[in-house]
């Protein structure tokens, strides 16, 4: 059964937006350590996620090449320059100051509850905050307590992604695996959720051999976990197919709870329903359907008449969950491990098990060059509108050479505004912007 997790936490953020003086806690809430049961805390972990998904999907498809914006300056993610600047205010900062939240509210089960099971998953949800903001921002301040100075302000510093990563995101992940339980329950964090988001945060530094070990753990121990491909494509999506036997996590949403991001939803934006992009639809994105003639996908992901994507429906769309990983992304990954890591016929069976669900025929590729191209066209067909295809740019470094553009500033993200001027320039600014 969906489990929508109710707000119970007051808000609490790392860095408060609108104060010039750093207050980290609102008047009048609780310590940290004064509670004795920590399920609502968690729970805030949870939502919090909320407001991450849509900035999430809006870069990783309209800054890609599989959707466009329409309106001025919404277009500003398609010009790699300063002015994805004009985007703070809808996306990015709801974006940082959700995260945060979340990590706070992790930081504070982590340090206080004395159920591991709940400690295992504030660590995913901690892990799964930080590499969200890695991927978008670079750099990022890092906080691991309930109760961060309000004085000290060289905590809020940015510190490099590869301490990010070595520092917070793997170890929380290794303790998230040790911790849990490989079944989901209620749709919660699982060891094979935090197996499989370590393999993908493999995956983003290089790391392929450690990659392979756990995306291979995932693949090999899905069905005795109750994860399986869906046989039919359109049988991931939609509101009455949330929690299908091929999601392991998901950011569960439901239009009973106030979500704190104010604006046009992911599923709206693919949809076509947002003036700033009526026709969103990206026309190279249809002319890789168009090279893959015979893809059950197609009709799916993409409407031509419409110029917008069907994959999550208007019918119930604030309903709908936002997947953040799924078996066919863990097979294609672990399919991309193999590849990199020399063993190409086994990458091909598993590039395969996807391509055959997709009613197409078994890939032509051989050498591993034509395999890992094989396998970077398949994940833009297979995850497109998911929120993906910019980031598996960005990370296999051919975002420059597909998307044409020469700064490589412009792979990172601006940070808020609102938290540079709090943090007195302490947080600062990514270059050329």
């Amino acid at each position: 059964m969906k489990k929508a997790y109710i707000l119970l936490l007051g808000s609490l953020l790392l860095t408060a937006a609108c104060s010039t003086d750093l207050e980290q806690f609102p008047p009048n809430i609780a310590s940290a350590g004064s509670l004795s049961d920590y399920s609502g805390v968690l729970n805030a972990a949870y939502f919090y996620q909320h407001a991450s998904t849509t900035p999430m999907a809006v870069m990783g498809d309209f800054r890609a090449d599989n959707a466009l914006m329409d309106e001025e300056p919404y277009p500003a993610f398609d010009r790699f320059n300063s002015d994805l600047l004009d985007m703070n205010d809808q996306f990015f900062r709801p974006f940082y100051a959700a995260l945060y939240k979340s990590i706070l509210s992790a930081n504070n089960v982590i340090e206080n509850s004395t159920d591991d099971t709940q400690i295992g998953e504030a660590k995913f949800l901690r892990a799964l905050s930080y590499f969200k903001l890695v991927q978008m921002f670079g750099d990022a301040t890092v906080n691991l307590s309930a109760e961060p100075s309000t004085t000290d302000t060289s905590i809020l510093e940015r510190q490099p992604v590869a301490d990010v990563y070595n520092n917070v995101i793997i170890p929380d992940l290794q303790s998230a695996i040790s911790a849990l339980n490989t079944t989901s329950v209620n749709g919660r964090a699982s060891q094979l959720a935090a197996r499989g988001l370590l393999g993908k945060v493999h995956i983003h530094m290089g790391n392929f051999g450690d990659a392979e070990s756990q995306l291979a753990a995932v693949v090999n121990g899905a069905s005795a976990a109750g994860i399986s491909l869906q046989e039919n494509f359109a049988d991931i999506f939609g509101f009455e197919n949330d929690l299908n036997s091929e999601i392991i996590f998901a950011t569960q949403i439901s239009s009973s709870v106030v979500d704190e991001y104010g604006f046009s939803e992911f599923w709206e934006w693919s949809f076509g329903l947002d003036t700033k992009s009526l026709d969103p639809l990206d026309a190279s994105l249809i002319a890789a359907f168009d090279a893959s003639p015979g893809d059950l996908r197609r009709a799916v992901t993409i409407d031509e008449e419409t110029m917008a994507s069907p994959k999550f429906q208007q019918t119930d769309g604030s309903d709908h969950d936002w997947i953040e990983l799924r078996l066919a992304d863990v097979i294609l990954l672990y399919a991309e491990a193999l590849n990199e890591n020399g063993s190409t016929p086994a990458a091909l069976t598993q590039l395969n098990r996807i391509r055959t669900r997709a009613g197409l025929p078994n890939s032509t590729s051989t050498t591993q060059t034509a395999v890992r191209v094989a396998i970077a066209n398949e994940r833009r067909l297979e995850l497109a509108f998911e929120g993906h295809r910019w980031f598996d740019l960005v990370r296999t470094g051919t975002a420059q050479s597909v998307l044409g553009f020469s700064d490589a500033n412009y792979l990172l993200a601006p940070i808020p505004i609102s938290e540079i001027s709090s943090s007195f320039g302490v947080i600062t600014q990514n270059p050329g912007y």
